[in-house]
């Protein structure tokens, strides 16, 4: 999860500057300094249930968010209007993938965060009725005696929903969850869509 954040932190500084507010530099700095606290008062497992705890989690993932909302919307918009940062197939492509990935980081710690509580809720407590049903939800003798989910099924689960456009092997079960799924698969459509579309037509 830590190395994942670390990525996350370093995406603003490695894309263009126009695809991040303060040229990268504000929101890199905001998501060190909210891990950093995050760290500190939760050193283990990340799965404290304190009211601080979670604050600082949900205060880091809409950072994450509005960073990649901000990437998204200024990648669309150059391909659209044929500005500078995606004129050459290299430039297009590589600006594409570093979108994505932000994409992919965000929503996995969205559905990290709020699915059955949180994860201070999943670490102490088997939820009946959780956000997301994982297959080893669905087939308990495929998993251990008391499998909870980690932050790596999250991360697959973003992955996966930006590549597929839709569900694989974890359904949404709540409203807030197919919601935000749909909005995943919307956005990734759009970016993969745009950028592969652009290549082709500069390639050519």
């Amino acid at each position: 999860m830590v190395i994942t954040l670390l990525v996350a932190v370093a995406l603003p500084l490695v894309m263009p500057h126009e695809f991040s507010p303060g040229k990268g530099y504000v929101v890199s700095a905001v998501e060190a300094v909210l891990l950093v606290a995050m760290l500190l008062t939760d050193p283990g497992r990340i799965d404290a249930r304190s009211t601080k705890v979670r604050a600082i989690r949900i205060a880091l993932i809409c950072v994450l968010v509005i960073g990649a909302a901000w990437a998204t919307v200024a990648l669309i918009h150059d391909i659209i209007d044929g500005g500078s940062t995606t004129k050459t197939a290299g430039k297009l492509l590589l600006a594409g993938a570093l979108v994505f990935t932000y994409i992919a980081i965000a929503f996995a710690f969205l559905y990290w965060e709020l699915d059955s509580g949180g994860p201070g809720r999943r670490a102490h407590t088997i939820v009946a009725h959780p956000d997301f049903a994982f297959p080893q939800h669905e087939n308990p003798h495929l998993a251990p005696p008391g499998w909870r989910p980690v932050f790596l099924d999250y991360l697959y689960l973003g992955l996966t929903n930006s590549i597929a456009f839709s569900p694989t092997d974890t359904m949404p079960l709540t409203h807030w969850a197919k919601l935000a799924m749909a909005v995943q698969s919307i956005v990734s459509l759009a970016v993969l869509g745009l950028v592969i579309a652009s290549a082709v037509n500069v390639l050519g």
